[in-house]
């Protein structure tokens, strides 16, 4: 009786622990890859913010480097992303009784080219956009920029991470 038991505990324990070794918290599925590989996406949009490109390409590699294994390469990663950032853009959107801008919306997006080296089935080219909203009367430089570009960049990157890993 007791090497029955000792046999059905130790059966569900190491099934158990398999099954935990499978599961990611992230959702990231990263298959059989070991490296990434993150190119620089410059800035093509009619609109140039100084150091945008820098700051996105860095928030990008941080997040699969948070939520991920793999290994950042400068060249031939299993996993690779290039793009670029197409449109940065201010636009009004709300107007007061005199004609000015109540609220204005801060819109970024970016072009991202996904190659899976392992599985070609799995590439794409798709563009991810995301906006910050903020007062009329307010100028969109210093902490409210950092804000704004904080709050849209990790948006952005959580939906590439998304389409790209985690197949949702």
């Amino acid at each position: 009786m007791k090497l029955k038991t000792n046999l059905i505990y130790s059966l569900s324990l190491l099934l158990t622990l398999y099954s935990c070794g499978i599961y990611t918290f992230t959702g990231g599925d990263t298959g059989n890859a070991k490296t990434i590989q993150i190119d620089y996406f410059p800035n093509n949009a009619p609109l140039v913010e100084p150091g945008l490109s820098q700051q996105f390409t860095q928030s990008l590699q941080d997040l699969f480097l948070r939520q991920t294994n793999l290994s950042l390469v400068n060249a031939n990663g299993d996993l690779l992303f290039e793009g670029e950032i197409t449109n940065y853009r201010v636009t009004p959107m709300t107007a007061t009784a005199d004609q000015t801008a109540a609220q204005s919306r801060l819109t970024v997006v970016v072009n991202v080219r996904f190659f899976n080296n392992l599985d070609e089935k799995k590439n794409f080219e798709k563009k991810f956009t995301h906006f910050y909203d903020f007062g009329g009367s307010e100028q969109l430089t210093g902490s409210l920029l950092e804000s704004a570009l904080e709050e849209i960049f990790e948006r952005v990157t959580q939906d590439i991470f998304n389409a790209s890993v985690a197949n949702w």
